[in-house]
């Protein structure tokens, strides 16, 4: 029971941890002080949690957590957040603060799910399933706010046609002005942008761990790093080449058709991902 109740705390932490990402990347991309304070006090719940169970560790065994690779990536982990913290308060380094907190999202996340932790087979499976649950909500929760932002892209083009033509209809009414479509859609790709690359840090995890033979060169893994790169660069575009628009709306529109053929044609010539058959 002890064991069950240790292993939900640390998923806790997995998904406290997540969000404080995403609420790094907002600030990162838009040095927004709300989103950093949110990032900073989630942090500082998981680095608390953190610090207990590893003084508990050392009380139980009588000695530090470093002799065993199992024990140093815990370790590893907590001085990273520690540092990240630290750094979070005194430098105000973003660029620093959310690339050290991916890294150490993924120490983690390896000790976290580690199946040798687990006293039994059956547990240990149980886990790895889990593992598997979180890594796929967090892909849906990603598509979910491209399909989103896909949406508001849609409805941008809409209006702009029609102001073009200067149809003043009662359809123009219905829709918001241009520069708030624009705004959503670009805050939808915000939060999926997160999602996916931690999504893909899950789910590579969760392959190692499951197959016996596992190949970087999959299908369905290209074609999720291929989606990765193509949002990120719409939101580098948006914040660096001052690209606005039509144009940003076209290529995100261009985005999401990527998105549905990886979704529904590329994952059927995976290997693994079969639930999509």
């Amino acid at each position: 029971m002890f064991d069950i109740v240790m292993t939900k705390l640390h998923e806790l932490m997995i998904i406290l941890y997540a969000i404080s990402i995403l609420l790094y990347f907002i600030d990162f991309l838009h040095q927004n002080q709300k989103a950093n304070q949110y990032a900073f006090w989630l942090l500082a719940i998981v680095w608390v949690l953190q610090t207990i169970f590893l003084f508990m560790y050392v009380f139980r065994t009588g000695r530090f957590p470093v002799l065993t690779l199992f024990e140093g990536l815990y370790f590893y982990a907590w001085v990273l957040i520690t540092l990240s913290l630290v750094i979070n308060k005194i430098l105000r380094v973003d660029f620093t603060v959310f690339f050290t907190n991916i890294i150490g999202f993924i120490i983690m996340a390896i000790h976290t799910f580690a199946p040798v932790q687990m006293p039994s087979v059956a547990m240990s499976e149980r886990l790895i399933s889990e593992l598997l649950f979180i890594h796929i909500t967090m892909a849906i929760f990603s598509y979910a706010a491209f399909s989103f932002s896909f949406v508001f892209s849609l409805l941008y083009l809409l209006q702009y046609k029609l102001l073009k033509k200067k149809k003043w209809s009662h359809r123009l009414w219905r829709l918001n002005d241009l520069s708030k479509l624009e705004k959503m859609s670009y805050v939808l790709n915000m939060i999926g942008v997160p999602m996916l690359i931690l999504s893909l840090i899950l789910g590579l995890q969760w392959a190692f761990i499951k197959l016996s033979t596992f190949h970087w060169y999959d299908s369905k893994i290209i074609g999720s790093f291929i989606v990765l790169v193509i949002y990120s660069f719409i939101l580098y575009f948006r914040e660096r080449k001052n690209m606005f628009g039509k144009s940003l709306a076209l290529w995100n529109v261009a985005a999401f058709l990527v998105v549905l053929i990886n979704f529904f044609l590329i994952s059927r010539l995976s290997a693994f991902h079969f639930w999509y058959s």
